[in-house]
């Protein structure tokens, strides 16, 4: 593993592009920490973001891994192109000649996959341990390890996303073509939901007969596994029950949407090395 990762990441650090994209990533990671400084008055209206709870534990670990994630196309950028490179600069074909099997070369991209999906994931905790540690009302530890699960929903989340990129990366050759491909898939599952709900409009529970039918497609897997945190927030909540609306959304992470998502990671590598394995290079 340690070898195929060196190659990998010996790759990497020749390449401008990955370098400044990663650079940007987690640029914009850090900047979750931004939030805390938004502050303004206007009259007697004082608005506060960190005074509002976003960075109470354990909500924090919610809503910094939603936010996180929403920047994970730039990490997906460096993927595609990492795929892309390997055929316009033929150092596949050199890895091949070289001794690399079909197979290691597949996994080399997979581990490399993982590393930036767990250096990621460590970045927020850690982002997010000093928000929580500075700003949130509750330091108990017990408060704190509350949730944790949205870091390994996170984590989930990064790798499903990046082996459809790596998929993606391997079936057209082209970075730009990958990611359109994705944005492709994207409005096909969005058309596919919309289906389903004229499909079901006479339904009892219309909502839950889409949902149920959406979450076995990959992306909207990927989605439901960190749901949006926003109307969990309790201002939120408060304004909404002054105007007699409840929430009744679960927020939890489902162990059920972990597999789906695993699954679909493991097709993406296989189907990534059975295109790999059949195709001339």
């Amino acid at each position: 593993m340690l070898r195929l990762l060196t190659i990998e990441f010996h790759k990497l650090k020749y390449n401008r592009a990955s370098k400044v994209l990663s650079i940007i990533y987690f640029g914009l990671l850090t900047s979750i920490a931004l939030i805390a400084a938004i502050k303004f008055d206007i009259g007697p209206i004082k608005f506060h973001l960190a005074e509002m709870g976003i960075f109470n534990f354990p909500y924090i670990w919610h809503f910094n891994t939603y936010m996180a994630s929403i920047f994970k196309f730039f990490l997906l950028l460096v993927i595609v192109s990492m795929m892309a490179n390997e055929y316009s600069y033929k150092t596949l074909k050199q890895n091949l000649i070289d001794g690399l099997s079909k197979k290691e070369f597949i996994l080399s991209k997979f581990y490399t996959v993982l590393v930036f999906a767990a250096i990621s994931t460590l970045f927020v905790f850690v982002v997010s341990l000093i928000l929580g540690l500075a700003y949130s009302d509750y330091n108990e530890i017990g408060i704190i390890t509350t949730d944790l699960e949205y870091l390994l929903a996170f984590f989930i989340k990064l790798v499903g996303f990046f082996s459809f990129g790596l998929f993606l990366g391997i079936l057209v050759k082209r970075s730009a073509f990958a990611v359109g491909a994705m944005v492709v898939w994207s409005i096909v599952e969005g058309f596919f939901k919309g289906y389903l709900y004229y499909n079901f409009k006479d339904a009892t529970n219309t909502s839950e007969s889409v949902s149920e039918v959406m979450r076995y497609l990959p992306l909207e897997a990927m989605g439901n596994l960190i749901k949006e945190p926003f109307s969990r927030l309790g201002a939120v909540r408060s304004v909404a029950n002054q105007i007699g609306e409840k929430f009744t959304k679960n927020y939890a992470v489902e162990f059920t949407d972990i597999i789906i998502v695993s699954v679909w990671t493991c097709i993406f590598i296989y189907l990534s090395f059975r295109l790999l394995k059949k195709r001339d290079l």
